[in-house]
């Protein structure tokens, strides 16, 4: 019996139009897709007029459902896996699956494919128009928000490199003001709702993008900071 083969695919972060071609052929060819929330993949495609099995994933799975996910790929199945928005495994569950099915393989010898099919991803999209040099940068997602985030900030103190961060319209006001203590004056580029309808980038100081924030904290945040 051949292996099965488990694609990762980069889906939208926002405007469903930004899909490959090669995704939606994918997206249609699988036995089922693994997705973190099944109401949002279902829009997806159903916008696309694809009807699958979903079957959920998230951070709160527990350890059977890697076991049964993996058990479909051992028996030849083919799988599609998706995150929320953007790229799976960024800053998402999906890399504890795959890296489980990559353990797998070494140990037991098995062959089941691991497939990249690229795509969206809200921090490398939101690099493309800051502006500042990407030769280098340091992505760290969201912040810990209790354990270890004062260590954390304490650390980047003597980062030289562009730093990217994820951060949601409840805490971005805070979190930028605890950065501003951290980086001082460097410049900043704040992206919000990258490639929806109410698409808003900031450039700047802290003070300034921070002023223009509070008059529309909505949204999803990626915040990024100039290098030295």
């Amino acid at each position: 019996m051949k292996e099965g083969i488990l694609y990762v695919v980069a889906t939208p972060i926002g405007n469903l139009a930004d899909i490959t071609l090669r995704a939606l052929e994918v997206l249609k060819k699988v036995d089922f897709v693994i997705c973190e929330d099944t109401r949002r993949t279902s829009k997806l495609l159903q916008y696309y007029e694809i009807k699958k099995r979903l079957v959920s994933y998230h951070q709160h799975s527990k350890l059977r459902k890697i076991d049964w996910i993996t058990r479909q790929l051992k028996n030849g199945k083919e799988v599609a896996l998706v995150s929320d928005a953007g790229t799976p495994g960024i800053n998402d569950p999906g890399g504890i699956l795959v890296n489980g099915i990559n353990k797998i393989n070494q140990e037991t010898r098995r062959k089941i494919k691991i497939v990249p099919i690229p795509g969206s991803s809200a921090s490398t999209a939101a690099l493309s128009v800051s502006g500042f040099p990407c030769d280098k940068f340091l992505f760290l997602g969201f912040l810990p928000r209790k354990k270890g985030r004062n260590k954390l900030l304490e650390s980047l103190k003597k980062e030289k490199k562009v730093v990217v961060l994820y951060e949601s319209c409840y805490r971005v006001v805070k979190t930028l003001e605890e950065l501003k203590g951290v980086f001082g004056k460097r410049e900043l580029c704040v992206c919000r709702e990258l490639t929806k309808k109410f698409e808003s980038i900031y450039r700047g100081s802290f003070n300034e993008v921070v002023k223009r924030i509070k008059e529309k904290q909505k949204g999803e945040f990626v915040v990024i900071i100039n290098k030295l």
